[in-house]
């Protein structure tokens, strides 16, 4: 009887494990053209809540920025929060 329940919670354990994914809940990442005037503080500040800076690491880490220097047209992938 032990190694019946034992087997069906090692099955259901494998099955659970097969069919759950990570959650999709902080959305996809976007794309954002840069328009004139804009600042990365005012697009973090746009696409993040709370604190700009962080928002401001995560778009010139995702964009490979290695300075603050935009260019209207220039095409952000802005990650997901």
């Amino acid at each position: 009887m032990f190694g019946r329940i034992l087997l069906f919670a090692l099955v259901a354990l494998v099955l659970w494990g097969v069919v759950v994914h990570s959650s999709s809940g902080a959305g996809r990442e976007q794309t954002y053209v840069v328009k004139p005037n804009d600042t990365l503080w005012s697009i973090a500040a746009r696409f993040y809540g709370g604190d700009p800076r962080e928002g401001i690491w995560k778009l010139e880490h995702r964009n490979g920025l290695s300075d603050a220097l935009l260019v209207p047209g220039q095409k952000l992938r802005v990650p997901a929060t």
